[in-house]
């Protein structure tokens, strides 16, 4: 520690004023002053706490002032070159509303001399500034909060949230939760499982200062970016209650089924189907539906309850869909309008029978199909395969509606 010290109070003996500034602003303190005041200034900062970040950060403003050229004393390489912003577009969250970008993607970059697929830990330093529209920030706030996200480089396509392994942050020199993520129960130079979510850094902020994320990482050849936003988050109920403009009329719910029911499933067969069987119960957890619920792109006909969904996917977000395990981002999820005025005539019933003129029937618990009236369980693979080809031919594009079915 001692040797640190020394080598540190070299260096900022040698800083200009201008990277006293930098290094000061960087460390939260105040860069106003004469160059003496400026140096004492950073000199008590290394007597004082002499961290790994502070050095760091001196050591690159030293090897800045001396072109990039190892210095001859201490004989250490060149530090990491400064993050540099990208085109990086990460994908939308729903649960998350960016109000402003505080600090556009920035690619994490380990320095020169570190071979790739090397899993050593590296640090990378990002720093940006609170502004006006964070002046609400509180540390407790659940609603407007300040999120750090990490993904990775890759400009071709939007990308998810991925953290890197061995991922450690640190917010103004204090550590930062990691939702989902603990660097030390993950096997080194292997990736966290996703999903990742965003990082909540609101508690650790300075509103007066310039803040300071110290990313720790480990490199495995793979190039990641970070992002910095200040964001307004939502509730599960919040998201439901946008769902009530995006409910599919109960006619356009009856020419689905019409659709699936002029398709014979086995045309050797001589049994013609007649009707669907559709469960009131919801696949997730086994309750009677609320507000039933499928992907646009979905083929089935079963729902799923939107509220459960939503808040399934507030707690780990996956957006599958329980039924077919497609992809089913929020801004597809679609309410059936017709299973909703069934639900509110149906109170004692959890099954019911669609016909092919697009009507409906209860299925009591002792009603069972039969060679005059076969039933086709919408679980089946014959019937996935029926919604595929009756999905091609479907009017295009739900009918929205001010359905309320609270």
């Amino acid at each position: 520690m001692a040797t640190e010290v020394e080598e540190a109070t070299h260096m900022v003996n040698s800083l200009r004023v201008t990277d006293l500034q930098t290094l000061l602003r960087i460390m939260g303190h105040s860069k106003r002053g004469l160059k003496g005041e400026l140096v004492e200034r950073a000199l008590a900062l290394v007597r004082k706490e002499c961290s790994h970040e502070l050095i760091l950060n001196i050591r690159e403003l030293y090897g800045v002032r001396l072109h990039g050229l190892k210095d001859p004393v201490i004989g250490r390489p060149k530090p990491a070159p400064a993050p540099a912003h990208t085109e990086v577009k990460l994908t939308p969250l729903p649960f998350y509303q960016i109000l402003e970008t505080l600090l556009p993607p920035t690619e994490l970059i380990p320095p020169p001399a570190v071979a790739q697929g090397s899993n050593k830990l590296h640090y990378t330093l990002c720093a940006f500034d609170l502004t006006p529209n964070c002046r609400e920030l509180h540390p407790c706030s659940k609603f407007l909060q300040v999120v750090l996200r990490i993904c990775y480089t890759d400009t071709s396509s939007v990308q998810e949230d991925q953290y890197p392994p061995n991922f450690a942050l640190q917010v103004n020199g204090s550590d930062c939760d990691i939702p989902g993520c603990n660097r030390y129960s993950v096997s080194s130079g292997v990736e966290p499982r996703r999903p990742c979510r965003p990082i909540n850094i609101t508690p650790w902020l300075k509103l007066s200062t310039a803040n300071r994320a110290m990313v720790t990482w480990g490199n495995i050849g793979k190039r990641y970016s970070v992002g910095v936003y200040l964001v307004q988050v939502f509730t599960a109920s919040e998201l439901f209650s946008q769902m009530q403009n995006s409910v599919e009329s109960a006619e356009r719910c009856r020419q689905r089924i019409q659709e699936k029911l002029r398709f014979d499933p086995d045309p050797e067969s001589e049994i013609t189907t007649t009707g669907l069987r559709v469960s009131l119960i919801c696949p997730l957890v086994k309750m009677r539906l609320g507000a039933p619920c499928r992907g646009f792109s979905c083929a089935h006909l079963q729902c799923f309850d939107a509220v459960f969904f939503l808040q399934m996917n507030e707690k780990k977000p996956t957006w599958t869909c329980p039924v077919c395990d497609k992809p089913t981002p929020f801004e597809l999820l679609t309410i059936d309008g017709l299973l909703l005025e069934i639900l509110k005539e149906t109170e004692d019933v959890e099954e019911i029978e669609f016909l092919a003129d697009g009507s409906w029937r209860p299925i009591r618990a002792d009603q069972k199909s039969t060679p005059e009236c076969p039933l086709l369980d919408i679980s089946s693979p014959v019937v996935s395969s029926l919604s595929q080809r009756a999905a091609v031919g479907a009017v295009c594009g739900p009918q929205r509606g001010g359905l309320c079915w609270n």
